[in-house]
């Protein structure tokens, strides 16, 4: 499965909040990121500004940088707003 065909509504999100060892990712306009390799998310909190496990779209505007950044993370999915019907 291709990183951006993967979804995860928002309460799934929560799961990847980089605490505790979990992965640590984040959405921002509807695609979801990985950010659990760098240093500069480490716990899910990225420099006390931002914590992974939610949507920061709406976050990003008060960041020194901008979404250009976004290219240097992985992929990993999108959000949706509900959760999706498992086909059989």
């Amino acid at each position: 499965m291709k990183g951006a065909e993967r979804k995860f509504t928002l309460d799934e999100l929560k799961q990847y909040d980089g605490r505790d060892g979990r992965p640590a990712y984040f959405a921002y306009k509807g695609k979801v990121y990985d950010v659990t390799e760098s240093y500069l998310w480490i716990g899910g909190d990225h420099q006390g500004q931002h914590e992974a496990g939610k949507d920061i779209t709406s976050e990003i505007q008060s960041a020194p940088h901008g979404e250009e950044m976004l290219e240097r993370v992985k992929l990993v999915g999108v959000l949706v707003s509900t959760p999706q019907k498992k086909e059989s």
